[in-house]
């Protein structure tokens, strides 16, 4: 049975062990070197882990992340999002029916809200990513979430710049969207605007 406190080592490309903390003082692990306890879904980089920092005398290195959430996803994050917010609305919208019995009052009340939408996906866009999970649910399910350059949490004034400049993103012709393709860290303009990134899990 594997212990809690075992740890698998990529050695030459390929996971080994489980090898128990004091064993691994006898293997040639670098900082960088790629490694995972039980319960976690990734593997860390050696300097990462306090207790390998003790043991092996690394220090912890911040580096920029590379690996980045494909457009694919985000749109799927964004169109879940986007779905949940029109439930509310449409919940919203159903409770004020019952007092408003006029057909046409209620089609004239759901298009004259109907904006609302678009308003609380940015109320909410702007603070979840700011926020410690630093996504949205349709972010989280996908396991990807907003960064500043080098993989921090942005900050609520970062984020609110993040999402107001996707206005440059849509316009003109949704290109801004579209410019992650020709961008080597998949940053839409509204990224590059903010300085932020998307970035997703790494696996092995």
């Amino acid at each position: 049975m594997v212990q809690n406190d075992s740890y698998t080592v990529v050695i030459d490309g390929k996971p080994q062990g489980p090898y128990a903390l004091e064993q691994l003082a006898t293997l040639k692990i670098k900082s960088g070197t790629f490694v995972r306890k039980p319960g976690m879904d990734d593997y860390k980089e050696a300097h990462e882990f306090p207790e390998l920092r003790a043991l092996l005398g690394f220090t912890f290195q911040h580096t920029a992340p590379q690996y980045f959430a494909s457009f694919d996803q985000r749109l799927l994050a964004s169109a879940i999002d986007f779905f949940l917010i029109s439930l509310v609305y449409i919940a919203v919208m159903l409770v004020c029916f019952i007092f408003v019995t006029e057909k046409m009052e209620r089609i004239m009340l759901f298009a004259a809200f109907s904006p609302s939408i678009i308003l609380a996906k940015f109320v909410y866009g702007t603070l979840a990513e700011a926020s410690k999970s630093q996504g949205t649910i349709g972010k989280r399910l996908l396991n990807i979430k907003v960064t500043d350059l080098m993989g921090n949490r942005i900050s609520p004034g970062k984020s609110f710049l993040r999402n107001i400049a996707k206005v440059l993103s849509v316009i003109p012709f949704f290109f801004g969207y579209l410019y992650s393709f020709l961008n080597k860290k998949q940053q839409c303009w509204h990224d590059i605007a903010a300085n932020t990134l998307v970035i997703k899990d790494r696996l092995i």
